[in-house]
């Protein structure tokens, strides 16, 4: 932020003060005075308040008669005039470069004001990149480590991949030679039960060929009872006309 600058009635408060105390009046008395102040701000109003603090000078009196006194005033003041001009001219001219010169100063003063400004800004700008860079910085050395963990895991679960696939082939192989086993087991269930299903023909082959004679024994057997109880009856009729005889 840019200095607040004296004012012409300050600086003309401070060398009444310097003034009234019999101190020596000068630019860095006045500045010591007020505390602050630029010190070609503080010349500037100086300059104005001793200028409206002179007084012109008396003329000296002279004891001449009026006339003489009159027509040599003015030739003095002619010749003063026209003695002095060359001299004005130059004060003049030197009070224009003096004011030139002070404003120059003070555009100086307010570009270095400026620049001081802008110095605080870029100051604080540095300040907060540089935070920023050292939250950044903390940033990356969190992401470096959670990288690293993370490749450290995804390597655990890419080596327990490999073991498990490992295992899953040796189980496949193992699944192979039982499918094998199964399929010879199946083959030989196969082969015992067609022999069975055989048998088991054969078997009721040779079962209803055996009710087929034990039926024709019993038809036989009936056969051969009513034979026989014909005979029976045939010797007890025979035994009978026997009888009569």
């Amino acid at each position: 932020m840019a200095r607040q600058e004296v004012t012409f009635d300050e600086v003309a408060e401070a060398a009444i003060s310097l003034r009234d105390d019999g101190a020596r009046l000068s630019i860095d008395a006045v500045r010591e005075a007020l505390g602050t102040g630029s010190p070609n701000t503080i010349h500037q109003h100086l300059l104005a308040w001793r200028a409206s603090q002179a007084t012109p000078p008396e003329p000296p009196r002279a004891d001449i008669p009026e006339s003489v006194a009159t027509v040599l005033s003015n030739w003095a003041q002619q010749f003063a005039h026209e003695a002095g001009a060359g001299v004005r001219d130059a004060l003049a001219q030197s009070d224009s470069d003096m004011a030139d010169l002070l404003a120059a100063s003070q555009q100086l003063e307010a570009e270095r004001d400026d620049l001081r400004a802008q110095l605080t800004g870029m100051t604080i700008a540095r300040d907060q990149a540089l935070a920023t860079v050292s939250e950044r910085d903390e940033d990356i050395q969190r992401l470096t480590v959670e990288l690293r963990n993370a490749r450290l895991v995804a390597t655990e679960a890419l080596v327990g991949k490999a073991k498990d696939q490992l295992a899953i082939e040796g189980k496949n192989e193992q699944l192979v030679d039982l499918r094998a086993q199964i399929e010879r087991n199946v083959a030989s269930q196969a082969a015992v039960s067609d022999a069975r299903l055989t048998a088991e023909m054969e078997l009721i082959g040779a079962v209803t060929a055996r009710d087929n004679f034990e039926s024709e024994i019993k038809d036989l057997r009936a056969r051969l009872d009513a034979s026989n109880a014909e005979r029976s009856a045939l010797r007890a009729e025979a035994e009978a006309l026997r009888a009569q005889q």
